[in-house]
């Protein structure tokens, strides 16, 4: 279901609104204390929590890549750097993400950046029908399809997450 008039825009739900992307808005009161942006949203929400994923961005042989994992696990950055072809990855600085992402951590959705970067789904979204990112502000995650998500991301699907 496309956004409905008067609810919050950000860039990712007018992206999704300008592709005729079917999607879901689910908004949540953000607590700064939280530990992890993540679980607090799939709590918040009432979600299964497997099928709520984080965006992060890893500095992949000096380009910089979004993954796209279950906030029940970790970015594998060696996978990572696996799936894209490259040798070596590391956690991008948080300032470099916002700035070139236009997001602010913690709300860094990967759909509607100010810069399209290489992005890379975890290959577990699939075991779901729907799955949820931030909608692009701390308090906000939007619910789509799994193919959805990689057609408008123009993500690659590969297994780049580990459990905890």
């Amino acid at each position: 279901m496309a956004r409905k008039k008067g609810a919050p825009g950000t860039p990712a739900t007018v992206a999704l609104t300008r592709a005729g992307v079917p999607f879901t808005v689910h908004a949540y009161e953000h607590d700064p204390a939280a530990a992890s942006y993540g679980l607090e949203a799939a709590e918040a929400l009432g979600l299964e929590p497997a099928t709520v994923f984080k965006t992060l961005l890893a500095d992949v042989d000096g380009d910089l890549v979004v993954g796209v994992v279950p906030v029940t696990g970790q970015l594998d950055l060696k996978a990572l750097a696996a799936a894209v072809g490259g040798k070596k990855a590391q956690m991008a600085d948080p300032a470099v993400a916002e700035r070139v992402t236009g997001y602010v951590v913690g709300g860094i959705s990967p759909i509607g950046q100010k810069r399209p970067l290489r992005t890379v789904l975890d290959a577990s979204a699939d075991d779901h029908a729907t799955v949820f990112v931030s909608g692009g502000r701390r308090g906000l995650d939007l619910g789509l399809a799994p193919d959805d998500l990689a057609r408008v991301t123009g993500a690659t699907r590969a297994s780049i997450a580990r459990t905890s």
